[in-house]
């Protein structure tokens, strides 16, 4: 008789309340995992189709008592079609090109990620972070994960994003890019890269995280259609009518 080694049991542990980082005045709460051992891969894989996220070796989603706010949203990526705003977004950074590196953090990406965070989120958790842990935040990962940075024709950093490869598609955890260049509405071109990307890999789907419309900076992720969202437990097609009027001018985004 084969003798199976017990699996390690799979433990979920909820946190304690916190301020909601989306909408003043609501408190958030979240059921946290960890990933770790041979099988995180595939149970990183299940739980983001479950409409979990990963931060460092966590994997989390919220459980805000009386709020739902927040919708696991990804992009379908094979029939997107960008909107007249998105089509001239790309134009606009044609002179821009993305590489895939490893998740090792640098002295270059960290000074781009402090302009970025002092300028945009000043007040927030991230903006007083030091390098160990911006290298933490980049390297502490049990999963198939990269950079993908973009550069200009002179080699510059301008922007980059933490991302981590799916069995079904591409997942943005954290992205960044250059605050001076907000016209070029970089964080829009790095989710139109990573559709790009996923169809030439043959994925199926861009995981955007929570798309939340209360949340004017969470609402532009219902821009690129189509979209699936996770309702009831079930991914489901994002109605037109729910859509997001396209701005005046392109939205600058983060991940």
């Amino acid at each position: 008789m084969l003798h199976r080694p017990n699996r390690r049991p799979q433990f979920f542990y909820t946190t304690a309340p916190l301020p909601c980082p989306y909408l003043a005045g609501r408190s958030e709460r979240k059921i946290v995992t960890e990933l770790t051992g041979p099988d995180a891969e595939a149970l990183h894989d299940r739980l983001s189709r479950a409409g979990f996220r990963r931060s460092h070796n966590i994997a989390y989603s919220p459980v805000c008592p009386g709020c739902q706010a927040c919708i696991p949203i990804r992009i379908v990526a094979g029939a997107f079609e960008p909107d007249r705003t998105q089509r001239r977004v790309r134009r606009a950074n044609e002179d821009i090109h993305g590489q895939e590196v490893p998740a090792r953090a640098t002295a270059e990406q960290f000074a781009l990620f402090q302009r970025y965070q002092g300028d945009r989120h000043q007040d927030g958790d991230m903006a007083a972070m030091g390098f160990y842990e911006y290298r933490a935040m980049v390297e502490d990962t049990p999963i198939t994960t990269g950079i993908v940075e973009f550069r200009d024709g002179e080699d510059r950093l301008l922007a980059a994003c933490l991302t981590d490869w799916l069995s079904d598609g591409l997942s943005a955890v954290y992205s960044f890019f250059e605050p001076d260049l907000g016209r070029r509405s970089l964080g829009t071109f790095m989710i139109l890269w990573l559709v790009a990307r996923a169809r030439a890999l043959g994925l199926p789907y861009v995981y955007l995280g929570y798309w939340v419309p209360e949340s004017r900076k969470m609402s532009y992720k219902a821009r690129f259609r189509p979209s699936e969202i996770l309702s009831g437990g079930v991914w489901r097609m994002l109605p037109e009518q729910l859509a997001v009027p396209e701005p005046a001018t392109a939205p600058e985004t983060a991940g």
